[in-house]
């Protein structure tokens, strides 16, 4: 049959649990969505730890060591660690500690446009195989009405998300424009991160012969 490649391929990404070192439920939705079946185990590492000011490599590092922190308690397995940033003027934008600070934020990307970094890693045990990479998206808002940002802030959306916003939720309005993978800004880069999969189980074949 036409799918049975698709199949073994499917067979072959579960044939080691699956491990969601995070608790975001926008990952998990997004590796659902896609067929993925997972546990989740949230990772407790002090993003304090990484103290890294280019993007690329900053959301890489903190994704490898979430990843790495919930792979020294699992045998077998693959584990999945992701991070995410909003970065406008060279500043990384993280989670707002409040109101105050999320309209700050909002009103500080309103009418620009910005970059959202997605850093990803898959620790693979027992074999300590490693593959770790990076999506950016640049994405343009709209100039914003005050009522709408605290219209916004009042959903208490803004309070677990870098940027203080979610493209997915009700601030989807605020984006003229999205240049990119749609996905990333949601938080997680389906696209690049199956690509890399399925190349780690590639290697991992050839590696067999």
């Amino acid at each position: 049959m036409k799918d049975d490649k698709y199949i073994k391929i499917m067979e072959h990404i579960h044939e080691k649990p699956l491990i969601l070192a995070s608790k975001s439920p926008r990952r998990a939705e997004l590796l659902t969505r896609i067929g993925f079946d997972f546990n989740v185990v949230p990772s407790h590492f002090d993003e304090s730890e990484i103290d890294i000011r280019d993007p690329r490599e900053h959301v890489k590092a903190l994704s490898l060591a979430k990843a790495k922190q919930v792979a020294q308690d699992i045998e077998t397995g693959r584990i999945i660690g992701a991070d995410t940033i909003v970065v406008l003027d060279n500043e990384i934008l993280g989670k707002p500690k409040d109101a105050d600070d999320a309209y700050e934020m909002l009103k500080r990307l309103q009418g620009r446009t910005h970059e959202v970094f997605t850093g990803f890693a898959i620790v693979e045990k027992p074999q300590n195989h490693i593959v770790s990479d990076a999506e950016v998206t640049r994405v343009s808002f709209r100039q914003l009405e005050d009522w709408e940002i605290w219209g916004y802030i009042g959903t208490k959306s803004p309070f677990d998300k870098a940027g203080a916003y979610g493209i997915q939720d009700k601030s989807a309005v605020f984006a003229e424009k999205i240049d990119g993978c749609f996905y990333n800004v949601v938080g997680f880069p389906l696209t690049k991160f199956y690509t890399q999969l399925l190349t780690m189980l590639n290697n991992n074949e050839q590696s067999k012969k």
